[in-house]
């Protein structure tokens, strides 16, 4: 398994990444160190989680996550291999779960959630501890069309990065990162960092896959040119690209079919472009899910591809996709349905 450099640290992380977001709901205590024991035999040494996980987000499970991959820690004694992603959640008012619903990005919060989650993660340190989403308006989860509002109150960007940098200069967190966050944000946690002495941002995990390539439009250049990498989540959409829902198909156990919430990788324009990616991938003789997730190890901005499995046939695929490389031919055919269907699902 090939590795990246993450940002402008030392650290090296394998160019696959193990998302867990469907540990403690989809998936059982015993999936989960199956799925982990599986991926670091296969190279992968970094994890990615969140408080607010398992996912769908609800009382009886939040946390769970966390606490599957501490047991893990626990049992194998391997922590120290591992480079571990977590992240502290933003205002959740379709959370009152977390923090009574006050959750903020401010010192209080942000030192709460960490705490908490080292002590389910059963560690004492997080290698990249990011914020999930921000705390202000702005377009995220798929929202477009931004609205300004000029007497909104949130913490201030300055305020939180002061509170994450403590973190590390506490000893808890090694690096810090950002989640969800647009290019105005970004340039704003790199400006604070330099003019205040603070710790600078060393990774941005966003959406990116052939559904939703909108990462490319301002972000791209501020990873390359900074050097703030991208850790990139929802590659396959949801499973959309596998191309395993097309003509209205619901597989048993797949999450929209039991999640018929999360429409945001539906609809028929996104229907149209699956299958025009299927038809490449059956063109170049490529698995539909290995070539989009090909096609997203193979920008320079990426530092990891976030994956996420629900079964171990899944994760066998996803993960072998790191042998798969596009030919210019196929990147070319890929372009073409990209501008037949642009960014249908941001």
């Amino acid at each position: 398994m090939k590795q990246n450099r993450l940002g402008n640290t030392e650290i090296e992380v394998s160019e696959i990444c193990l998302g867990t977001m469907t540990w403690g709901e989809q998936n059982s205590r015993d999936d989960a160190f199956a799925q982990m024991d599986y991926a670091v035999g296969h190279g992968i040494n970094f994890f990615d989680t969140a408080e607010l996980y398992a996912i769908p987000p609800r009382p009886e499970t939040y946390g769970a996550t966390e606490s599957i991959i501490g047991e893990w820690f626990s049992r194998r004694g391997n922590r120290s291999n591992i480079i571990l992603a977590s992240k502290v959640c933003g205002p959740t008012a379709w959370c009152p779960h977390i923090r009574n619903g006050e959750a903020k990005l401010d010192r209080s919060n942000i030192v709460t959630a960490c705490d908490a989650s080292l002590k389910r993660l059963k560690t004492d340190y997080i290698d990249i501890y990011q914020t999930h989403w921000p705390e202000r308006s702005t377009n995220y989860f798929g929202k477009l069309n931004y609205a300004h509002h000029e007497q909104e109150s949130f913490t201030p960007i300055p305020e939180t990065l002061e509170a994450l940098s403590g973190l590390v200069s506490a000893g808890k967190v090694r690096h810090i990162g950002i989640s969800n966050e647009t290019a105005w944000g970004a340039m704003q946690f790199l400006q604070c960092a330099k003019t205040m002495g603070l710790e600078r941002i060393v990774s941005i995990q966003n959406p990116y896959s052939l559904l939703n390539r909108s990462f490319e439009i301002g972000l791209a250049e501020i990873a390359c040119r900074e050097k703030v990498g991208l850790l990139a989540y929802s590659p396959l959409a949801f499973g959309a690209l596998s191309g395993k829902y097309l003509n209205g198909k619901r597989p048993q156990g797949c999450r929209l079919t039991l999640f018929e919430h999360y429409t945001r990788y539906s609809g028929p324009i996104a229907e149209k472009a699956v299958a025009a990616y299927v038809e490449v991938a059956i063109k170049h003789g490529l698995d539909p899910a290995q070539m989009a997730l090909a096609f997203i190890r193979q920008q320079p901005f990426v530092s990891a591809t976030i994956i996420g499995a629900t079964c171990m046939q899944q994760l066998s695929d996803n993960i072998a996709s790191s042998e798969v490389t596009l030919t210019d031919e196929c990147i070319a055919d890929i372009e073409a349905v990209f501008q037949r269907y642009s960014n249908p699902c941001p």
